[in-house]
Protein backbone atom coordinates (compact mmCIF):
# COMPACT_ATOMS: atom_id res chain seq x y z
CA UNK A 1 0.00 0.00 0.00
CA UNK A 2 1.23 3.50 -0.66
CA UNK A 3 2.78 5.87 2.09
CA UNK A 4 0.07 7.97 1.77
CA UNK A 5 -2.53 5.69 1.59
CA UNK A 6 -4.47 5.33 5.43
CA UNK A 7 -6.52 2.31 6.22
CA UNK A 8 -9.48 4.53 7.67
CA UNK A 9 -11.73 1.35 8.89
CA UNK A 10 -12.19 -2.42 8.14
CA UNK A 11 -15.47 -4.13 8.38
CA UNK A 12 -15.50 -8.29 8.63
CA UNK A 13 -19.10 -9.42 8.06
CA UNK A 14 -19.83 -12.06 11.39
CA UNK A 15 -21.51 -15.03 11.84
CA UNK A 16 -24.98 -13.54 11.86
CA UNK A 17 -24.64 -12.17 7.68
CA UNK A 18 -25.32 -8.27 7.09
CA UNK A 19 -27.86 -6.87 4.95
CA UNK A 20 -25.69 -3.77 4.17
CA UNK A 21 -22.15 -2.34 5.32
CA UNK A 22 -21.75 1.16 6.21
CA UNK A 23 -18.92 3.37 6.83
CA UNK A 24 -19.65 6.10 8.69
CA UNK A 25 -17.85 9.62 9.99
CA UNK A 26 -15.79 9.76 7.28
CA UNK A 27 -13.12 12.85 7.55
CA UNK A 28 -13.25 15.60 5.70
CA UNK A 29 -9.81 16.83 6.20
CA UNK A 30 -6.42 15.42 6.00
CA UNK A 31 -7.49 13.57 2.61
CA UNK A 32 -8.21 14.25 -1.61
CA UNK A 33 -9.26 10.56 -2.32
CA UNK A 34 -11.08 7.68 -1.26
CA UNK A 35 -10.19 4.17 -2.13
CA UNK A 36 -12.67 1.18 -1.16
CA UNK A 37 -11.79 -2.79 -1.37
CA UNK A 38 -13.89 -5.48 -1.24
CA UNK A 39 -14.12 -9.03 -0.98
CA UNK A 40 -17.73 -9.93 -0.79
CA UNK A 41 -20.26 -13.07 -0.98
CA UNK A 42 -23.58 -12.71 -0.97
CA UNK A 43 -26.49 -15.01 0.01
CA UNK A 44 -29.65 -14.45 -3.21
CA UNK A 45 -30.08 -17.92 -4.83
CA UNK A 46 -28.42 -16.96 -7.79
CA UNK A 47 -24.87 -17.98 -9.17
CA UNK A 48 -23.99 -14.22 -9.43
CA UNK A 49 -25.63 -10.58 -7.77
CA UNK A 50 -24.90 -6.81 -7.63
CA UNK A 51 -23.63 -5.15 -5.18
CA UNK A 52 -25.14 -1.12 -5.06
CA UNK A 53 -23.22 1.26 -3.37
CA UNK A 54 -24.84 4.80 -2.16
CA UNK A 55 -23.15 8.27 -0.28
CA UNK A 56 -24.67 9.83 2.69
CA UNK A 57 -27.71 7.53 2.52
CA UNK A 58 -29.17 9.84 -0.85
CA UNK A 59 -30.93 6.87 -3.21
CA UNK A 60 -31.24 9.24 -5.87
CA UNK A 61 -29.05 11.00 -8.76
CA UNK A 62 -26.59 8.36 -9.78
CA UNK A 63 -25.62 7.16 -13.52
CA UNK A 64 -23.50 4.30 -14.53
CA UNK A 65 -21.64 3.28 -17.38
CA UNK A 66 -20.50 -0.50 -17.88
CA UNK A 67 -18.64 -2.66 -19.48
CA UNK A 68 -17.77 -6.29 -18.58
CA UNK A 69 -16.80 -9.64 -20.16
CA UNK A 70 -17.36 -13.66 -19.29
CA UNK A 71 -14.47 -14.77 -20.77
CA UNK A 72 -16.22 -15.21 -24.27
CA UNK A 73 -18.48 -12.07 -25.30
CA UNK A 74 -18.34 -8.25 -24.09
CA UNK A 75 -20.88 -6.42 -23.27
CA UNK A 76 -21.21 -2.15 -22.69
CA UNK A 77 -24.15 -0.06 -21.27
CA UNK A 78 -25.12 2.84 -19.22
CA UNK A 79 -27.93 3.30 -16.68
CA UNK A 80 -29.30 5.79 -14.52
CA UNK A 81 -30.55 4.13 -11.48
CA UNK A 82 -30.79 5.00 -7.63
CA UNK A 83 -27.26 3.79 -6.79
CA UNK A 84 -23.56 2.83 -8.09
CA UNK A 85 -23.16 0.29 -9.15
CA UNK A 86 -20.08 -2.04 -8.12
CA UNK A 87 -20.07 -5.08 -9.88
CA UNK A 88 -21.51 -8.25 -9.86
CA UNK A 89 -20.29 -11.07 -6.95
CA UNK A 90 -20.27 -14.42 -6.17
CA UNK A 91 -23.47 -15.46 -4.84
CA UNK A 92 -24.92 -19.48 -3.19
CA UNK A 93 -25.30 -21.07 -6.10
CA UNK A 94 -21.66 -19.93 -7.28
CA UNK A 95 -18.57 -22.24 -6.13
CA UNK A 96 -18.86 -22.21 -2.46
CA UNK A 97 -16.52 -20.42 -0.22
CA UNK A 98 -15.72 -18.04 -3.46
CA UNK A 99 -15.30 -14.53 -3.12
CA UNK A 100 -15.24 -12.03 -4.97
CA UNK A 101 -12.77 -9.21 -4.94
CA UNK A 102 -12.85 -5.20 -6.15
CA UNK A 103 -11.75 -1.94 -6.07
CA UNK A 104 -13.72 1.79 -6.21
CA UNK A 105 -11.74 5.02 -5.92
CA UNK A 106 -13.33 8.14 -5.36
CA UNK A 107 -11.39 11.49 -5.95
CA UNK A 108 -11.76 14.69 -4.57
CA UNK A 109 -14.84 13.41 -2.03
CA UNK A 110 -15.14 16.37 -0.11
CA UNK A 111 -15.71 18.23 -2.99
CA UNK A 112 -18.24 20.79 -4.44
CA UNK A 113 -18.17 18.71 -7.49
CA UNK A 114 -20.15 16.24 -8.53
CA UNK A 115 -18.25 13.01 -7.31
CA UNK A 116 -17.52 10.46 -10.18
CA UNK A 117 -16.06 6.30 -9.40
CA UNK A 118 -14.46 4.24 -10.90
CA UNK A 119 -13.99 0.51 -10.07
CA UNK A 120 -13.49 -3.02 -11.26
CA UNK A 121 -14.55 -6.08 -9.69
CA UNK A 122 -14.65 -9.86 -10.70
CA UNK A 123 -16.95 -12.71 -9.60
CA UNK A 124 -15.47 -16.72 -10.45
CA UNK A 125 -17.60 -19.92 -10.92
CA UNK A 126 -14.80 -22.38 -10.67
CA UNK A 127 -13.87 -21.67 -14.14
CA UNK A 128 -17.56 -22.71 -15.48
CA UNK A 129 -18.34 -19.00 -15.30
CA UNK A 130 -16.34 -15.74 -14.84
CA UNK A 131 -17.41 -11.49 -15.09
CA UNK A 132 -15.12 -8.72 -15.08
CA UNK A 133 -16.67 -5.61 -14.85
CA UNK A 134 -15.35 -2.31 -15.28
CA UNK A 135 -17.77 0.48 -13.69
CA UNK A 136 -17.73 4.10 -14.32
CA UNK A 137 -20.46 6.15 -12.16
CA UNK A 138 -21.40 9.59 -11.06
CA UNK A 139 -23.05 11.20 -8.32
CA UNK A 140 -24.62 14.15 -9.45
CA UNK A 141 -24.76 15.82 -5.95
CA UNK A 142 -22.33 18.45 -4.54
CA UNK A 143 -22.65 17.52 -1.01
CA UNK A 144 -18.89 15.94 0.45
CA UNK A 145 -19.40 12.18 1.16
CA UNK A 146 -19.69 11.40 4.82
CA UNK A 147 -21.02 7.87 4.43
CA UNK A 148 -20.57 5.07 1.83
CA UNK A 149 -23.30 2.08 2.46
CA UNK A 150 -23.23 -1.37 0.07
CA UNK A 151 -26.02 -3.49 -0.61
CA UNK A 152 -26.41 -6.62 -2.12
CA UNK A 153 -28.60 -5.91 -5.35
CA UNK A 154 -31.44 -8.72 -4.82
CA UNK A 155 -31.95 -8.03 -1.31
CA UNK A 156 -30.12 -11.23 0.46
CA UNK A 157 -27.41 -10.92 2.86
CA UNK A 158 -23.37 -10.44 2.66
CA UNK A 159 -22.29 -13.70 4.28
CA UNK A 160 -19.78 -14.44 6.69
CA UNK A 161 -16.25 -13.17 6.24
CA UNK A 162 -16.71 -10.98 3.45
CA UNK A 163 -14.48 -7.92 4.32
CA UNK A 164 -14.46 -3.81 2.96
CA UNK A 165 -11.91 -1.92 3.79
CA UNK A 166 -12.06 2.12 3.17
CA UNK A 167 -8.91 3.84 2.72
CA UNK A 168 -7.92 7.73 3.00
CA UNK A 169 -5.76 9.04 0.10
CA UNK A 170 -3.39 12.27 1.64
CA UNK A 171 -1.81 14.07 -1.30
CA UNK A 172 2.24 13.02 -2.58
CA UNK A 173 4.37 13.93 -0.20
CA UNK A 174 2.63 14.65 2.80
CA UNK A 175 2.05 13.04 5.86
CA UNK A 176 -1.70 11.18 5.92
CA UNK A 177 -3.59 12.75 8.88
CA UNK A 178 -5.08 10.67 11.47
CA UNK A 179 -8.31 11.63 12.39
CA UNK A 180 -10.54 10.66 15.62
CA UNK A 181 -13.46 8.66 15.05
CA UNK A 182 -15.67 10.28 17.51
CA UNK A 183 -16.30 13.69 19.48
CA UNK A 184 -16.13 14.66 23.23
CA UNK A 185 -13.68 15.16 26.11
CA UNK A 186 -11.66 17.98 26.87
CA UNK A 187 -8.03 16.41 25.27
CA UNK A 188 -8.16 14.77 22.27
CA UNK A 189 -4.86 13.06 21.65
CA UNK A 190 -3.34 9.56 19.70
CA UNK A 191 0.10 8.03 19.95
CA UNK A 192 -0.02 6.63 16.59
CA UNK A 193 -1.85 3.11 17.65
CA UNK A 194 -4.60 4.63 19.86
CA UNK A 195 -7.02 7.66 20.24
CA UNK A 196 -7.54 9.08 23.77
CA UNK A 197 -10.35 11.06 24.75
CA UNK A 198 -9.64 12.54 28.28
CA UNK A 199 -12.82 13.88 30.00
CA UNK A 200 -12.02 16.38 32.83
CA UNK A 201 -15.40 17.36 32.97
CA UNK A 202 -18.87 15.97 32.34
CA UNK A 203 -19.67 15.23 28.78
CA UNK A 204 -21.02 12.63 26.25
CA UNK A 205 -18.53 10.67 24.19
CA UNK A 206 -20.31 10.22 20.62
CA UNK A 207 -18.77 7.86 18.10
CA UNK A 208 -18.83 8.57 14.44
CA UNK A 209 -18.75 4.83 13.87
CA UNK A 210 -19.21 1.43 15.72
CA UNK A 211 -15.92 0.73 18.57
CA UNK A 212 -13.98 -1.00 21.08
CA UNK A 213 -12.94 0.93 23.65
CA UNK A 214 -10.86 0.83 26.79
CA UNK A 215 -12.20 3.08 29.24
CA UNK A 216 -10.27 4.35 32.32
CA UNK A 217 -12.85 5.79 35.42
CA UNK A 218 -11.70 7.61 38.80
CA UNK A 219 -13.88 9.29 40.99
CA UNK A 220 -13.36 12.28 43.21
CA UNK A 221 -11.09 12.29 46.20
CA UNK A 222 -12.34 12.85 49.51
CA UNK A 223 -11.80 15.66 51.65
CA UNK A 224 -10.05 16.55 54.69
CA UNK A 225 -10.33 18.52 58.11
CA UNK A 226 -8.09 21.17 59.56
CA UNK A 227 -8.36 20.10 63.13
CA UNK A 228 -6.70 17.00 63.24
CA UNK A 229 -7.65 15.88 59.83
CA UNK A 230 -6.83 12.44 58.56
CA UNK A 231 -5.97 12.21 54.91
CA UNK A 232 -8.45 12.13 52.55
CA UNK A 233 -8.88 8.99 50.33
CA UNK A 234 -8.69 8.77 46.53
CA UNK A 235 -11.91 8.44 44.67
CA UNK A 236 -11.99 4.96 43.39
CA UNK A 237 -10.19 3.40 40.36
CA UNK A 238 -12.01 0.89 37.80
CA UNK A 239 -11.29 0.28 34.37
CA UNK A 240 -12.82 -1.69 31.39
CA UNK A 241 -12.16 -3.07 28.02
CA UNK A 242 -13.59 -3.99 24.51
CA UNK A 243 -16.68 -2.03 25.59
CA UNK A 244 -19.00 -2.23 22.38
CA UNK A 245 -20.06 1.11 21.63
CA UNK A 246 -22.58 2.23 19.23
CA UNK A 247 -21.91 4.67 16.23
CA UNK A 248 -23.73 8.19 16.63
CA UNK A 249 -25.12 6.93 20.50
CA UNK A 250 -23.60 9.66 22.98
CA UNK A 251 -22.20 7.87 26.15
CA UNK A 252 -22.50 10.40 29.24
CA UNK A 253 -19.04 10.54 31.12
CA UNK A 254 -19.87 12.09 34.49
CA UNK A 255 -16.71 13.28 36.32
CA UNK A 256 -16.70 13.32 40.73
CA UNK A 257 -16.08 16.49 42.44
CA UNK A 258 -13.58 15.92 45.21
CA UNK A 259 -14.64 16.09 48.25
CA UNK A 260 -14.46 19.83 50.45
CA UNK A 261 -11.69 20.32 52.67
CA UNK A 262 -12.84 22.15 55.63
CA UNK A 263 -11.73 23.17 59.18
CA UNK A 264 -13.29 21.93 62.29
CA UNK A 265 -16.16 20.03 60.82
CA UNK A 266 -16.35 16.54 58.86
CA UNK A 267 -14.56 17.43 55.15
CA UNK A 268 -16.69 16.68 52.29
CA UNK A 269 -16.73 13.23 50.43
CA UNK A 270 -15.28 12.65 46.84
CA UNK A 271 -17.80 12.11 44.22
CA UNK A 272 -18.97 9.22 41.81
CA UNK A 273 -17.37 9.21 38.36
CA UNK A 274 -18.96 6.75 35.61
CA UNK A 275 -19.48 6.36 31.72
CA UNK A 276 -21.78 3.80 30.11
CA UNK A 277 -22.17 1.46 32.56
CA UNK A 278 -18.92 1.41 35.02
CA UNK A 279 -19.08 3.84 38.05
CA UNK A 280 -16.29 4.09 40.16
CA UNK A 281 -16.89 5.40 43.98
CA UNK A 282 -15.93 8.66 45.68
CA UNK A 283 -13.22 8.66 48.46
CA UNK A 284 -14.18 8.72 52.18
CA UNK A 285 -13.10 12.14 54.19
CA UNK A 286 -10.73 11.89 57.00
CA UNK A 287 -12.13 12.60 60.30
CA UNK A 288 -11.59 14.90 63.18
CA UNK A 289 -11.72 14.71 66.17
CA UNK A 290 -13.39 14.79 68.23
CA UNK A 291 -16.02 13.60 65.77
CA UNK A 292 -17.63 9.76 66.82
CA UNK A 293 -14.39 8.05 67.54
CA UNK A 294 -12.50 9.93 64.96
CA UNK A 295 -12.45 6.76 62.75
CA UNK A 296 -12.15 7.53 59.03
CA UNK A 297 -14.75 7.42 56.38
CA UNK A 298 -15.37 5.05 54.27
CA UNK A 299 -15.35 5.33 50.31
CA UNK A 300 -13.82 3.76 46.81
CA UNK A 301 -10.51 4.31 49.07
CA UNK A 302 -10.83 5.27 52.82
CA UNK A 303 -10.53 8.36 54.56
CA UNK A 304 -7.43 8.10 57.64
CA UNK A 305 -8.20 7.89 61.32
CA UNK A 306 -8.18 10.81 63.71
CA UNK A 307 -6.20 10.49 66.88
CA UNK A 308 -5.80 7.55 69.72
CA UNK A 309 -5.34 5.26 66.83
CA UNK A 310 -8.49 5.29 65.60
CA UNK A 311 -8.97 3.55 62.60
CA UNK A 312 -9.01 4.69 59.03
CA UNK A 313 -12.25 3.93 56.77
CA UNK A 314 -12.46 0.99 54.65
CA UNK A 315 -12.09 0.89 51.05
CA UNK A 316 -13.76 -0.50 47.88
CA UNK A 317 -17.18 1.06 48.93
CA UNK A 318 -18.51 -0.50 45.76
CA UNK A 319 -17.36 -4.27 46.80
CA UNK A 320 -15.61 -4.32 43.35
CA UNK A 321 -13.36 -7.09 41.38
CA UNK A 322 -10.72 -6.01 41.23
CA UNK A 323 -11.08 -3.62 44.34
CA UNK A 324 -11.43 -0.23 43.36
CA UNK A 325 -9.52 1.08 46.52
CA UNK A 326 -8.19 0.49 49.46
CA UNK A 327 -8.29 1.50 53.10
CA UNK A 328 -6.91 4.57 55.11
CA UNK A 329 -4.39 4.04 57.91
CA UNK A 330 -4.89 4.62 61.68
CA UNK A 331 -4.14 7.46 63.52
CA UNK A 332 -2.37 7.92 66.55
CA UNK A 333 -1.54 9.76 69.87
CA UNK A 334 1.62 9.78 72.11
CA UNK A 335 1.47 12.44 75.23
CA UNK A 336 1.14 15.84 73.81
CA UNK A 337 2.19 14.35 70.12
CA UNK A 338 -1.20 14.29 67.43
CA UNK A 339 -0.96 12.40 64.08
CA UNK A 340 -3.12 11.32 61.68
CA UNK A 341 -3.58 8.57 59.86
CA UNK A 342 -2.91 8.38 55.63
CA UNK A 343 -6.15 7.80 53.23
CA UNK A 344 -5.99 5.41 51.36
CA UNK A 345 -5.08 4.45 47.34
CA UNK A 346 -5.61 2.54 44.36
CA UNK A 347 -3.20 0.10 45.20
CA UNK A 348 -2.29 0.69 48.88
CA UNK A 349 -3.38 1.56 52.48
CA UNK A 350 -2.75 4.93 54.07
CA UNK A 351 -0.25 4.19 56.82
CA UNK A 352 -0.68 4.35 60.45
CA UNK A 353 0.49 7.97 61.80
CA UNK A 354 3.36 7.10 63.46
CA UNK A 355 2.12 6.47 67.39
CA UNK A 356 1.50 10.14 67.13
CA UNK A 357 5.35 11.05 65.88
CA UNK A 358 4.76 11.55 62.42
CA UNK A 359 1.34 11.51 59.84
CA UNK A 360 0.84 8.78 58.06
CA UNK A 361 1.39 8.89 54.25
CA UNK A 362 -1.09 8.29 51.65
CA UNK A 363 -1.52 5.22 49.95
CA UNK A 364 -0.13 4.86 46.37
CA UNK A 365 -2.34 5.50 43.80
CA UNK A 366 -1.94 3.15 39.99
CA UNK A 367 0.32 3.87 37.88
CA UNK A 368 -1.13 1.19 35.38
CA UNK A 369 -2.46 3.96 32.96
CA UNK A 370 0.59 5.60 32.93
CA UNK A 371 0.60 6.04 29.20
CA UNK A 372 -2.72 6.90 28.65
CA UNK A 373 -1.51 9.84 31.25
CA UNK A 374 1.63 10.52 29.05
CA UNK A 375 -0.23 11.05 26.04
CA UNK A 376 -3.28 13.23 27.19
CA UNK A 377 -1.19 14.98 29.53
CA UNK A 378 -3.36 14.20 32.90
CA UNK A 379 -2.24 12.43 36.15
CA UNK A 380 0.29 12.66 38.33
CA UNK A 381 3.90 13.21 37.06
CA UNK A 382 6.45 11.25 39.02
CA UNK A 383 9.91 11.33 37.45
CA UNK A 384 8.00 10.11 33.94
CA UNK A 385 5.75 7.55 34.97
CA UNK A 386 2.17 9.01 35.91
CA UNK A 387 -0.17 8.22 38.54
CA UNK A 388 -4.24 8.71 39.56
CA UNK A 389 -6.18 7.80 42.85
CA UNK A 390 -3.10 8.27 45.44
CA UNK A 391 -4.55 9.42 49.12
CA UNK A 392 -3.98 12.58 50.77
CA UNK A 393 -1.00 12.12 54.30
CA UNK A 394 -1.63 12.91 57.46
CA UNK A 395 -0.94 15.67 59.51
CA UNK A 396 0.87 16.01 62.47
CA UNK A 397 1.57 18.47 65.53
CA UNK A 398 4.71 17.31 66.85
CA UNK A 399 6.80 20.29 65.67
CA UNK A 400 9.94 18.08 65.49
CA UNK A 401 8.88 15.34 63.26
CA UNK A 402 7.17 15.38 59.89
CA UNK A 403 3.51 15.06 58.56
CA UNK A 404 2.85 12.64 55.82
CA UNK A 405 3.03 12.80 52.21
CA UNK A 406 0.57 12.46 49.37
CA UNK A 407 0.57 9.15 47.79
CA UNK A 408 1.56 9.34 43.84
CA UNK A 409 -1.29 9.82 42.03
CA UNK A 410 -2.27 13.34 43.15
CA UNK A 411 -2.43 13.16 46.63
CA UNK A 412 -2.38 15.88 48.76
CA UNK A 413 0.27 16.35 51.95
CA UNK A 414 -0.42 16.61 55.61
CA UNK A 415 0.03 19.44 57.31
CA UNK A 416 2.47 20.19 59.98
CA UNK A 417 0.86 22.72 62.56
CA UNK A 418 -0.66 23.93 59.34
CA UNK A 419 -2.91 23.38 56.42
CA UNK A 420 -3.26 20.08 54.72
CA UNK A 421 -2.43 20.40 50.69
CA UNK A 422 -5.54 19.69 48.47
CA UNK A 423 -5.52 16.82 45.84
CA UNK A 424 -4.44 17.46 42.32
CA UNK A 425 -7.57 18.05 40.07
CA UNK A 426 -8.17 15.21 37.46
CA UNK A 427 -6.21 13.16 39.59
CA UNK A 428 -8.59 11.98 41.95
CA UNK A 429 -6.52 12.49 44.61
CA UNK A 430 -6.81 12.75 48.45
CA UNK A 431 -6.61 15.96 50.10
CA UNK A 432 -4.07 16.43 52.88
CA UNK A 433 -4.82 16.72 56.86
CA UNK A 434 -4.37 20.12 58.67
CA UNK A 435 -3.08 19.69 62.25
CA UNK A 436 -4.17 22.40 64.83
CA UNK A 437 -1.74 24.51 66.90
CA UNK A 438 -3.15 26.68 69.32
CA UNK A 439 -0.73 29.93 68.81
CA UNK A 440 -1.80 30.09 64.82
CA UNK A 441 -5.77 28.28 65.13
CA UNK A 442 -7.41 25.71 63.38
CA UNK A 443 -6.43 25.71 59.18
CA UNK A 444 -8.40 24.27 56.68
CA UNK A 445 -7.80 20.58 55.36
CA UNK A 446 -6.93 19.90 51.67
CA UNK A 447 -9.83 19.33 49.40
CA UNK A 448 -9.82 16.40 46.94
CA UNK A 449 -8.84 16.32 43.63
CA UNK A 450 -11.74 15.87 40.73
CA UNK A 451 -11.78 12.25 38.86
CA UNK A 452 -11.06 11.83 35.29
CA UNK A 453 -12.74 9.55 32.66
CA UNK A 454 -10.61 8.54 29.64
CA UNK A 455 -11.75 6.68 26.69
CA UNK A 456 -9.39 4.82 24.12
CA UNK A 457 -9.65 3.05 20.69
CA UNK A 458 -7.48 1.94 18.08
CA UNK A 459 -6.23 4.24 15.40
Amino acid sequence: MPANYTLLEKITVGAAGASSVTFSGIPQTGYTDLVLKASPRVTTVNTVDGVRVTFNGNASSYTNKRLFGTGTSAISDSFGTSFIYFGSVNASTSTGSVFSNGEMYIPNYTSSNYKSTSADLVQENNITEGYQFLMAGLWSNTAAITSITLTPDSGGNFVQYSTFYLYGVAKLDTTPVIVPYATGGDTIMTDGTYWYHAFKASGTFTPAKALSCDVLVVAGGGGSSGYYGGGGGAGGLRSATSQSLASGTGYTATIGAGGAGSGTGIAGAGSNSSFNSLSSSGGGQGNTWPNISGVGYPGGSGGGGSLSFAAGGAGNSGSYSPVEGYAGGAGGKTGGNESTGGGGGATAVGAAAGNGTTGGNGGAGSSAFSSWGSVTGTGQNVSGTYWFAGGGGGGTRNASSSAGTGGNGGGGAGGLQAAGTSGTANTGGGGGGGTYEPNTGVPTGGSGGSGIVIVRYAV
